[in-house]
C-alpha cells in the first residue's frame, strides 16, 4: 500500500486544517478529497487513501472532528480542495468520496460544490439525504447496502428519484446482502470499489 502521510495545512487567509494524503509513485491522474467515518482517520481510511493513491489518485482526507454540521463540512472540503489544487491538480480532475458518515458528506458536498464527480458509499442523515439530492450539481454516484439500518431501502429509492431530478448525471445502486461498511459481503465489497473506481475513471478526465 502506498504510504500515508498527515501535515497541518494553513491557507493564507489563515484557514487551516490536519489533513492525512497519499500519492501516487507515478503521474497523478487527478485528486480525491476523502471524507471520513464517524470514527476518524482510523487504519481502514488510511488504506483506502493509500488505495485511491495506488490507482493514480492524489487523495487527501481533512480531519473532521465530532459531528460536524454541513458548514464545517464544506469549510474543511474547501480547505482540502485548495491543497489539491496548490499541488498541481486541474479543477476538472477533483472529485470527492465518502464511507459511511463521510457518503453523506460527500452528497452534501456534491450538492454544494461543483466538482467533477462524487460517490458515496452508505450515509445517514434521514429527510436531509434526500434534499441534498435534489439539489446535486456534481455527478453523484451512491451505493448501499441494503442490510443495514441506515439508510433504509425506501429512502434509498427516494434519493434515487430526487438524484434523478438534479439535472447532473447520477447513479444509485443496492446491494442486498451488504452493510453500510460492506463487510458483511466481501464480493458486493469488491464489485462497489471498482464501480467507485470506474465513475471516476468515467467523469475525472
Amino acid at each position: 500500500m502506498t504510504q500515508t502521510h498527515t501535515e497541518h495545512y494553513e491557507r493564507d487567509d489563515g484557514r487551516a486544517i490536519e489533513l492525512t494524503y497519499a500519492e501516487p509513485e507515478n503521474a497523478v491522474r487527478g485528486g480525491l478529497v476523502v471524507l471520513h467515518e464517524a470514527e476518524g482517520i482510523t487504519a481502514g481510511v488510511r488504506l483506502l487513501i493509500g488505495s485511491l493513491a495506488t490507482e493514480g489518485w492524489l487523495a487527501v482526507a481533512p480531519h473532521l472532528k465530532g459531528d460536524p454540521e454541513q458548514e464545517d463540512i464544506l469549510a474543511a472540503t474547501d480547505i482540502a480542495l485548495a491543497w489539491l489544487v496548490d499541488h498541481g491538480v486541474q479543477a476538472d480532475l477533483i472529485g470527492v468520496v465518502g464511507f459511511d458518515l463521510g457518503g453523506t458528506a460527500a452528497l452534501v458536498v456534491a450538492a454544494n460544490r461543483k466538482l467533477g464527480a462524487a460517490v458515496s458509499v452508505g450515509g445517514q442523515g434521514g429527510s436531509d439525504l434526500v434534499a441534498s439530492a435534489r439539489k446535486l450539481s456534481s455527478p453523484w454516484l451512491g451505493i448501499f447496502g441494503d442490510a443495514g439500518d441506515e439508510p433504509a431501502a425506501a429512502e434509498v429509492e427516494q434519493l434515487r428519484d430526487a438524484a434523478a431530478a438534479s439535472g447532473v448525471v447520477t447513479d444509485v445502486v443496492r446491494y442486498p446482502g451488504a452493510n453500510h461498511r460492506f463487510d458483511a459481503d466481501p464480493k458486493a465489497a469488491v464489485e462497489a470499489w471498482q464501480r467507485t473506481l470506474n465513475w471516476f475513471d468515467a467523469h475525472l478526465r
